[in-house]
């Protein structure tokens, strides 16, 4: 007889085993352990017999609707919460002596109603870079998904007129993460226009995400890559292309130019090249400045400056009266 038991056991864990960890996943699987599942039925349907197949067939099938569900990567420790939640009820109903026929749909249709009310999946925004607020959640394979856009930028163009400044602003139109953000300058000089990072060098001292050039010389044409990276690990290149028009200045010969290159007498590149911080007035005229929480900000400002007078005005003319 314990032979006989034994060779019955052997059996339904063979079923157990293809039906719970077959090909086919699903966020069942992606949030629930082998075990869990095996000791649910277990409990609901016995430790061996074609009753404990039918509970773990069951199982399966009542979950079905959730193998192609999708969900924005930072609701994930929400999820797996809810379904760890999921299988402590599914046991305390299976000791109560429930029925796993109607324990599973209706376990189930909670979890659908649970991923409803997630958070969604945002969109990627092309053209490029690694976004983070749009990584996904796939039960299809219980894996992370982010946008495969690449991580070169479009080079924009930017001509300058010689001995003007040159201002480049390194931005994206994605939201960045809003800690450990860094950016990185580099050049790719002789007119050079390129992604290829092969052709450009550092330039250390250029930081942070807005770069000045004055006054900007024929020398400085070609290509700047700002790196935007997080955690040190890159999030999307910029380029810019620079093109320097115009002629030398005025009374300038090839003597003088021949005699400056001697003497060394032009400033240096790293006095040329310098991060710069925009007056008030430059950041409202650049483009995507007006963002509805900027203009939530402004608001707030003047609505506490116009306070700020009205108060001020109040206590003269109540000091002014008194005195009187």
């Amino acid at each position: 007889m314990a032979l006989l038991a034994q060779g019955s056991t052997v059996p339904s864990a063979l079923v157990a085993l293809m039906v719970f960890r077959g090909p086919t996943w699903a966020c069942l699987f992606c949030f629930t352990s082998y075990e869990d599942r095996v000791r649910i039925c277990q409990i609901f349907a016995g430790v061996e017999g074609p009753e404990l197949e039918k509970c773990q067939k069951a199982f399966i099938t009542a979950f079905r609707g959730l193998l192609d569900i999708e969900i924005n990567d930072h609701e994930r420790n929400h999820l797996h919460d809810a379904f760890t939640q999921m299988t402590h009820t599914l046991q305390e109903m299976a000791m109560a002596q429930g029925s796993f026929k109607v324990a599973f749909p209706n376990a189930a249709k909670k979890m659908q109603e649970v991923i409803k009310k997630l958070k969604e999946v945002e969109a990627c925004i092309p053209p490029c870079g690694v976004q983070e607020a749009s990584r996904s959640f796939r039960c299809r394979g219980c894996y992370s998904h982010v946008c495969e856009l690449s991580l070169d930028c479009p080079v924009r163009d930017l001509t300058v007129t010689r001995g003007q400044q040159a201002k480049f602003s390194c931005s994206v139109n994605f939201s960045l993460p809003q800690e450990e953000i860094t950016y990185s300058w580099k050049f790719a000089g002789g007119g050079v226009r390129t992604q290829d990072q092969s052709y450009f060098r550092d330039i250390l001292q250029a930081r942070g995400n807005l770069v000045r050039i004055r006054p900007v010389q024929l020398k400085h044409r070609g290509t700047y890559c700002c790196e935007i990276s997080h955690d040190q690990f890159p999030v999307a290149r910029v380029y810019f292309f620079l093109n320097v028009t115009g002629a030398p200045p005025r009374g300038e010969t090839k003597l003088q130019v021949s005699f400056r290159k001697v003497l060394d007498w032009a400033p240096r590149e790293a006095e040329m090249i310098e991060s710069w911080s925009p007056s008030l007035g430059e950041l409202l005229a650049s483009s995507g400045a007006l963002t509805p929480s900027n203009q939530c900000l402004l608001a707030a400002a003047a609505a506490l400056a116009s306070a700020s007078a009205t108060l001020v005005v109040w206590m003269f003319f109540r000091w002014y009266f008194k005195g009187n």
